[in-house]
């Protein structure tokens, strides 16, 4: 058995009945070339390389009393079948049918006694095309973990290649008696009181170079933070249900790197200011523009060599304001490069382990029934956001994939939802595409695919800058 880290174990506690921490993806596939191409050739494949995917086989422990965090297992209860389903798409079978379809599947709990992820296998989309829609609970992965695991899932031809079997076989694991769990989630605790005065200090030095920098702001000194509960409220910013709608768009990657030449700027630059600008339009149709910058919440990965090949989750995250005051794309841009710039600043001051400390020593029993309370009595109608939305840039493969012999046309991943902030971007490099995937919460954006088209449409904008800034 293995312990979960404070970081992992924050997804389990923070989950309630309306927000739901798992990731789920949508994968577009071309079965044209495979004339035995099906659900159980998928399933086939994944079994014979399942020993090199921890996560599908391990279930969750909880101890008792909540005394530590939870444990993963090695569940010897486990069956593909309960986790690989097969569905029709909604006619005609197009792309907004598809997301009709995972937005049902993403507004749906995962089960805790089971492994915690699952597979649609989706029949009926146009060209006979047919897609994996996937979810895996954040508590095992993350955005580069999870790239990792896709290594693999796939192949990098059509042929599927042949993995030895393990040299060793797999073993389950019989659930231990609640004495033995309260037992080790004592032994646990009892490193507790170091860890708490190791993350005081940090918090302390963090504050005060936080707050060095933001005199510094304040006297045009330096940089002004982009800080949290400073975004102004937006329809989509409230207490969440548990509906999701979902969306999808993108563009050419080349587009985006002529952009980032062009301009000086990074990828994630580009990626900002293409949100910003089909945020600016959703919000111009419903309610008007705020006259206060927007803050995004941009996830961070901060695993170091010595944590490459290992699952879960390494991450921090910096924020960044939006201007959808600003009408002209360029001036967007420039202004978010700064930004960006400067949230990079904030982030080192904080330090870079202060979130994965913090959550090691926030006791598990006051985390869950504070985000129950938090969620149930919809405070989050009552006080200005943390932030406005979470965009999050994760680097994909940057050559052709194959999943059963089937070439990958797209993949489309989406975030999930924090109470309070019912709008997630995320984007993933795939090929020389950009796939772009929008959840939101159904009652608070019933319309994302205006979202998701403008994204490419705002790509284009900046790209007809750019080309007009070379001459």
């Amino acid at each position: 058995m293995q312990r979960l880290t404070g970081m992992d174990a924050t997804f389990i506690y923070m989950e309630t009945p309306t927000t739901h921490f798992h990731v789920v993806g949508t994968l577009v596939l071309d079965p044209s070339d495979v004339p035995d191409f099906g659900v159980e050739k998928v399933k086939k494949v994944l079994l014979e390389r399942i020993h090199l995917l921890p996560p599908f086989r391990r279930r969750l422990v909880a101890t008792p009393f909540n005394l530590a965090h939870p444990q993963w297992m090695e569940d010897g209860s486990f069956d593909i079948d309960n986790h690989i389903h097969r569905v029709g798409a909604p006619r005609p079978g197009g792309m907004r049918e598809l997301a009709e379809l995972t937005g049902d599947i993403a507004g749906r709990p995962l089960d805790r006694n089971m492994p915690l992820w699952q597979m649609w296998f989706v029949e009926g989309l146009e060209d006979d095309k047919v897609a994996i829609v996937t979810k895996m609970h954040h508590a095992a992965i993350d955005g580069v973990s999870g790239a990792d695991l896709m290594v693999h899932l796939f192949d990098l031809t059509p042929e599927v290649a042949e993995y030895p079997p393990p040299e060793n076989p797999w073993r389950p694991e019989e659930v231990p008696s609640d004495v033995r769990l309260a037992a080790s989630g004592v032994v646990a605790s009892l490193t507790q009181p170091a860890e708490m005065a190791r993350a005081a200090g940090n918090l302390i030095g963090a504050g005060r170079n936080l707050l060095s920098l933001a005199r510094a702001g304040r006297g045009g000194d330096g940089p002004a933070p982009t800080l949290p509960f400073t975004a102004p409220r937006t329809p989509w910013n409230g207490a969440l249900t548990a509906h999701r709608s979902v969306a999808y768009g993108g563009c050419a990657l080349e587009d985006m790197k002529t952009i980032k030449r062009a301009f000086d700027c990074k990828i994630n630059d580009v990626v900002l200011a293409a949100s910003t600008g089909t945020l600016r339009d959703w919000l111009a149709i419903h309610g008007g523009i705020p006259d206060r910058l927007l803050v995004a919440s941009v996830p961070v990965s901060v695993r170091t060599e010595a944590d490459a090949g290992q699952l879960g989750n390494k991450m921090s995250s910096m924020f960044v304001s939006l201007p959808v005051q600003v009408a002209d794309p360029v001036e967007r841009l420039e202004l978010i490069r700064e930004d960006t710039s400067n949230a990079k600043e904030v982030h080192g001051a904080l330090g870079a382990d202060m979130i994965q400390q913090l959550a090691e020593v926030t006791p598990p029993g006051l985390a869950n029934l504070a985000a129950r309370l938090y969620s149930a009595s919809k405070l989050a109608d009552r006080h200005r956001p943390v932030q406005n939305l979470i965009v999050s840039n994760v680097p994909g493969p940057p050559v052709p994939l194959y999943c059963a012999g089937a070439r990958v046309l797209g993949t489309y991943p989406m975030g999930p939802l924090i109470e309070g902030s019912g709008l997630n971007f995320t984007v993933l490099s795939n090929v020389g595409n950009v796939d772009f995937g929008v959840m939101a919460c159904r009652e608070l954006v019933p319309d994302p695919h205006l979202l998701a088209d403008g994204f490419g449409e705002h790509v284009a904008v900046l790209l007809s800058a750019a080309s007009q800034a070379a001459g």
